[in-house]
């Protein structure tokens, strides 16, 4: 078997989602959401390739070698499969997505389509789901053009105009004509399974290409933006609101460092970088869901406390603990689920809070404008966050055994207050406008007082530190200084000269509870490229951006991290936080439309 490697691509449908590699072997896949019980979970109990066990396959035999593709604008992906004889055949794979009688039509279910290309192709196709993270196999019932899975959990029914003989023996047969598989609820089919496929297919590439026509893309790179911006919607827990941060868990930052952790959460940090994204592409209507599950769960702290990170349905503890029987990503466990870092204090998060919800009061287009009611829920976060603006916590980097005032933290309390007093502004309620001015500028002086190292001359990570960490670049994107400000332009330099390698760039040169980092944190690279060109330095800016594209698997997709040596993705997949990247650089770096046409 091939290596597993994070050569895969995403289908989904904003409620449930796919990993497929590029054989077209279903190999991750939780149910009935994307923090679920893996259905498929062959990626995380490999030790050094992809099995039979916990896929959903189309073997071709004597395999040659393989094309994969999205189709244009849509989540919709085809795999062809070639053997050694010149035989081929197309695999088709989505999760139906459209509205139906006004309501977003989204269930939990996988279609795949099959038809032959060339030849006369013979084909084994393996269905092992599995329950219980992997440690049972479903039991199975047999109807007359159906394959039920029934756990104790529930059923899930496998409808296909294939043998059904030959899919329940795994015996080998010849693909002499289409044949489609719906892997989704235990439901009966009202027509044909051949004609349902086809429907929902066309219906959802329809649903895609709407939804990409309406986006406001950037001149360059528009094929890279298109696919980041699907890739980000698809990570929308549409019923609830919430933004995952990726759609696995235990994919280990670096090989062999047990920096393996359960990214299949809403964190707010996260979540806000994805909306401002997404805003800036004119795709309003995550924010729109986001803020709700947002409402939620403002509405729901105690004591004006908002952890980090919470369930996608607004599940409060993410209690973590290891899967011991399960080997991880290629044998590298262990593996994770939950979340420890719901019990952090990360006082960035409130800042977060109101950066996300920000653009709602300004932007004329939305249905429901945000008013005085939301500014007063935003109130608690900010009140909150100049409370704890100059105390201890565990950073953005969730940092599990060191505390300290971090810079980064500090910052984004600053921005909770600078945003409150420009909501208070467009909202005409000026004593609530100099109140939370005159609170940012208190922090504002305590960031440039404390922050900045002469020693180093740059500014560090911690009040009163001497580490880099390159967070601080996010001082010009949340528009705390100018970017040409002597004192950032040397931090920029400093950063450079300690954690880049090349393109890429580490988070922090201080080892953490596992050491000093080893590979480069993608993100932290986006960032680089966007302070670089607020300096000025728009030619090294689009240098570095190439590059980092190029590191992008084969379907446009990014990992959290990149090895700087070897160029492998590393981390959980895909990570929000990458793709994010993606999108704000070529927005800062495009040539406008006006250059061209």
């Amino acid at each position: 078997m091939d290596a597993a490697s994070l050569k895969l691509g995403l289908v989904g449908n904003c409620a449930v989602s796919a990993l497929i590699d590029d054989r077209a072997r279903v190999v991750w896949c939780c149910a009935p959401r994307f923090d679920g019980d893996p259905v498929f979970h062959a990626l995380i109990d490999s030790p050094d390739g992809i099995g039979l066990d916990g896929t959903f396959q189309v073997v071709l035999e004597d395999f040659s070698h393989s094309e994969q593709a999205y189709d244009h604008g849509t989540a919709v992906l085809r795999t062809r499969l070639h053997d050694t004889h010149g035989n081929a055949i197309e695999i088709t794979d989505f999760m139906p997505r459209f509205f139906l009688n006004d309501r977003p039509y989204r269930p939990m279910m996988l279609v795949r389509r099959m038809r032959p290309l060339q030849g006369h192709p013979r084909i084994r196709v393996v269905l092992r789901p599995v329950i219980q993270w992997g440690s049972a196999h479903p039991a199975r019932t047999r109807g007359s053009n159906h394959l039920r899975f029934v756990g104790p959990e529930g059923t899930i029914r496998l409808t296909t105009n294939a043998p059904l003989t030959y899919v329940q023996d795994e015996t080998p047969f010849a693909l002499d004509m289409p044949m489609s598989f719906i892997f989704g609820p235990d439901e009966t089919l009202d027509r044909a399974v051949e004609d349902t496929a086809r429907l929902l297919e066309e219906k959802t590439i329809s649903y895609w290409r709407d939804w990409t026509r309406r986006l406001a893309i950037p001149l360059e790179w528009q094929e890279a933006v298109i696919r980041a911006a699907i890739t980000l919607k698809m990570c929308l827990y549409e019923e609830t609101g919430a933004i995952v941060a990726a759609m696995t868990t235990s994919v280990p930052e670096a090989p062999h460092t047990q920096r393996n952790w359960d990214y299949r959460y809403c964190w707010l940090r996260d979540a806000f970088f994805v909306v401002r994204a997404l805003n800036s592409l004119s795709e309003t209507g995550t924010m729109e869901d986001y803020l709700r599950w947002m409402r939620n769960i403002i509405g729901q702290s105690k004591d004006g406390h908002v952890q980090p990170l919470y369930g996608i349905g607004l599940e409060a503890r993410l209690t973590e603990y290891l899967v011991p029987h399960l080997r991880g990503y290629r044998g590298m466990g262990p593996v994770r689920a939950g979340n420890q870092a719901f019990e952090h204090f990360q006082h960035d998060v409130y800042g977060n809070i109101v950066l996300g919800s920000a653009q709602a009061f300004f932007d004329h287009r939305l249905h429901q404008r945000a008013g005085i009611d939301e500014f007063a829920l935003l109130e608690r976060a900010g009140e909150q966050a100049f409370a704890i603006h100059d105390k201890p916590d565990a950073s953005m980097w969730e940092l599990r055994t060191r505390a300290r005032v971090h810079t980064s933290s500090v910052l984004m309390n600053w921005a909770a207050c600078d945003r409150l007093a420009k909501i208070a502004r467009v909202l005409g309620l000026p004593q609530r406008v100099a109140l939370w001015q005159e609170r940012a500028d208190l922090i504002k002086r305590k960031i440039l007082d404390h922050a900045w190292s002469e020693q180093r001359q740059a500014f560090v990570e911690s009040f009163g530190g001497k580490d880099l960490d390159a967070s601080v670049l996010l001082m010009t994107e949340v528009g705390f200084i100018d970017p040409r400000d002597p004192r950032f332009v040397k931090t920029v330099d400093a950063l450079e000269a300690t954690l880049c390698d090349g393109p890429y760039m580490r988070r922090y040169e201080a080892p953490d509870d596992f050491g000093k980092p080893e590979t480069s944190f993608n993100i932290c690279a986006f960032w680089r490229i966007d302070a670089l060109a607020r300096i000025g330095r728009y030619g090294q800016a689009r240098e570095l951006f190439e590059a980092l594209l190029a590191s992008r698997n084969h379907l446009g997709l990014l990992s959290e991290d990149t090895h700087p040596v070897t160029g492998e993705l590393w981390g959980n997949f895909p990570q929000t936080y990458s793709m994010v990247g993606i999108i704000n650089g070529a927005m800062r770096l495009s040539r406008p439309w006006d250059s061209e046409i």
